[in-house]
Parts: structure tokens; C-alpha cells; sequence
């Protein structure tokens, strides 16, 4: 690819959204929160009356996303839906869950593919996922599976939803999670799995910081110009 691309996968509450944040900031590159996407267009099709098994209307809708991603002057993020403020929606545990239904859609998928692909600009593109080294950038040049126990994963989440505000339960959580990687890794389209060429990092008990810094370390390999 012209574009250098970090692809990082990997199961619910493995750490590679916030791992994929902090590389494209100290990169200075772009970032890709794909799983936003799917939760946007979960979000759509409930606020639109939706059947959740409704595949047509879904990709409908995901082929037209109205979505604006913003920050404030703090740094904290804002997304708009069709000019609502949905941040706080975007992120509970109850729409990752939609979320997790609609993405094993085809159409969906298929609709929201070249959507991903567009956000490949210089100088480069952190993008994290559950398909982006084996189905949306299959040529990137760094390919990382993130992956962690399921209790440290529930954990994690757990933590941040406590953060953030919003409700949580552990053992829920944990039982979701669970849920969650047998759908994912079951689904008929881009199942969750590492790419074949990907690196695989177990963070379990692991700080962010020394995530991060094994797959800089990784990047200045792949990319010798960063």
C-alpha cells in the first residue's frame, strides 16, 4: 500500500481501541475505530424502528451514515448521528451488543468496506478492528492481534464503563464478552481471527504503555521512515 497502514484486531475489551489511539497520536497519523461504525449503524436502525434481523434496512442505512466525529477543546470525543449527540449511546455496553448482531450481516460489511478503506491518508492510518489485517487492509504493513484473558478483558470494560458513567456489571459483562467472541468468531464474513502474517500480543496484566511501545517498536521496523 502507498499508505502505511497499522492494522490492529482483536476480541472485545482487548485494549486495541485505546492502544490504537495513542499510536496515531503519537504518530501523528489517522485513526480508524471501525467497530464505531457498526455501533452508528445499529444505532440508526433502533432509532429508526428497525428489526434487528433486518439486513436490507441496515446496510441501507450504513451505506448512508450521517456521522460527524468530533473533539471539544479538551480533547474529548463527540460523534453526531443524523446532528444528534450520541457519544455517551456510542459507547454503552447494550450498543456494542447491537453492534455485534449487525456486523455479522454481509451487506452491512460489505457496504461500510470501502467507507473504511477512504480513511488511508498520508501520512499514515492506525486502524482497529476485527477484520482489518485479513479483510480491510489485507496489504498493511503492520498487522497486530491484540487479544487478553476474558476475565481481564471484562474487567477492563467494566472499568471504563465506570468511568464513562454508565452502568456495568461484572459478571454480565463477562457472560457478553463470551457472547461476543463466539458470534464473532463464528460469523460466515470476516471472521474474528488473526491475519496469518499478524503479530500476536497477549496484553493480559500488560499496562497500556508497554503496549504500545512493543508495536512502535514493531512500526519502526515495518516503516523505517516514521
Amino acid at each position: 500500500m502507498s499508505v502505511p497502514v497499522i492494522a490492529i484486531d482483536g476480541p472485545s475489551g482487548s485494549g486495541k481501541g485505546t492502544v490504537a489511539r495513542i499510536l496515531a497520536g503519537q504518530l501523528g497519523w489517522h485513526l480508524l475505530d471501525s467497530g464505531a461504525l457498526y455501533r452508528l449503524t445499529a444505532l440508526a436502525g433502533a432509532a429508526r424502528g428497525l428489526d434487528p434481523a433486518d439486513e436490507a434496512g441496515h446496510a441501507a442505512l450504513a451505506a448512508g451514515l450521517d456521522v460527524r466525529f468530533d473533539m471539544d477543546a479538551a480533547g474529548a470525543e463527540h460523534v453526531l448521528l443524523d446532528g444528534r449527540d450520541v457519544t455517551r449511546e456510542l459507547r454503552a455496553e447494550a450498543t456494542g451488543n447491537m453492534a455485534s448482531v449487525v456486523a455479522v450481516m454481509p451487506a452491512v460489511r460489505a457496504a461500510l468496506l470501502e467507507r473504511q478503506r477512504a480513511f488511508a491518508a498520508p501520512p499514515g492510518l492506525v486502524a482497529d478492528g476485527r477484520d482489518m489485517g485479513t479483510v480491510v487492509f489485507p496489504s498493511a504493513g503492520l498487522k497486530v492481534f491484540l487479544t487478553a484473558s476474558a476475565e481481564e478483558r471484562a474487567r477492563r470494560r467494566y472499568n471504563q464503563l465506570k468511568e464513562k458513567g454508565l452502568a456495568a456489571n461484572l459478571a454480565g459483562l463477562s457472560q457478553e464478552i463470551l457472547e461476543r467472541d463466539r458470534r464473532d468468531s463464528a460469523r460466515s464474513v470476516a471472521p474474528l481471527r488473526p491475519a496469518t502474517d499478524a503479530v500476536v500480543i497477549d496484553s493480559t496484566g500488560i499496562p497500556v504503555d508497554g503496549v504500545v511501545n512493543r508495536i512502535l517498536v514493531l512500526a519502526r521496523g515495518a516503516f523505517p521512515a516514521i
